[in-house]
């Protein structure tokens, strides 16, 4: 039956797709059929310890980690749990996200939405690659507390190209790691059809910039519809009264005029 199962699920990294080389794309199939979509680029900012130079003082430290585009994946769809998990450097890092749908009463009635519902970042300071020297090195897992991200209407994916900070707690004396969003397109429920988001819902930020670009644009025809109807309303107005103008039909008339 697990044998049956594993043959039933798929996984696919398809990072190499994207143009952008800090950009991951993720897909998770199950009964070939996609279930979970990702797409985003990611970067970790991990405060560690080491020794200053006098051996005895702490110093804190900042390791940079991105989002490897050749990181292994599992994934896990559900009804109204789903789950990805990433890993990377010889399983130093792993993250692993977890996504609810769940319903919800408003006043126009029952409505369902997904989120974010956890993230869970395991990282190793014994690994060179980005950590220096660190005091004690070893495993940690940094967590995220009574999370609620990326809330989107149920059947639509979350779009959002601005980055957006995630601050999650770690086992290594309560520092606070801060996870770097960016550029995400994502949906773990109810895909349409293979490969294909639905409709996307944006998050408040980019439907900011769009309005602030967009708004220049909207004020300028309005500008110009206000020339264009102030125009029309003189060129009609300097008709009507040139029309008032009567011609005197007796001569006589003449010598009242001037």
């Amino acid at each position: 039956a697990a044998a049956h199962l594993a043959a039933e699920q798929e996984v696919e990294n398809l990072s190499g797709l994207s143009p952008n080389p800090e950009k991951d794309i993720f897909v998770v199939r199950e009964n070939r059929t996609t279930c979970l979509m990702a797409e985003f680029a990611a970067k970790f900012i991990v405060p560690y310890d080491v020794w200053a130079s006098n051996y005895v003082d702490l110093i804190t430290e900042q390791a940079d980690i991105p989002l490897s585009r050749g990181a292994e994946m599992k994934g896990k769809c559900g009804t109204n749990e789903s789950e990805l998990e990433l890993s990377w450097l010889d399983q130093a890092y792993t993250l692993k996200l977890s996504f609810l749908k769940e319903g919800h009463n408003t006043s126009r009635g029952p409505e369902a939405s997904w989120r974010l519902s956890r993230i869970q970042f395991t990282y190793d300071t014994s690994e060179r690659t980005y950590f220096k020297d660190a005091v004690s090195p070893g495993k940690h897992t940094a967590s995220s507390h009574r999370l609620s991200a990326l809330v989107t209407p149920a059947g639509r994916s979350y779009e959002c190209q601005a980055q957006q900070t995630i601050s999650l707690v770690s086992s290594d004396h309560q520092k606070s790691v801060q996870l770097l969003l960016s550029e995400v397109r994502l949906q773990p429920f109810d895909i349409p059809a293979d490969f294909v988001f639905s409709e996307e819902h944006k998050c408040p930020v980019d439907q900011r910039e769009q309005l602030e670009e967009t708004l220049p644009l909207i004020l300028g025809l309005i500008l110009g519809l206000v020339i264009v109807v102030t125009l029309g309303i003189y060129h009609i107005h300097h008709k009507l009264t040139a029309s008032q103008v009567q011609i005197p039909r007796d001569r006589s008339q003449y010598k009242h005029m001037g």
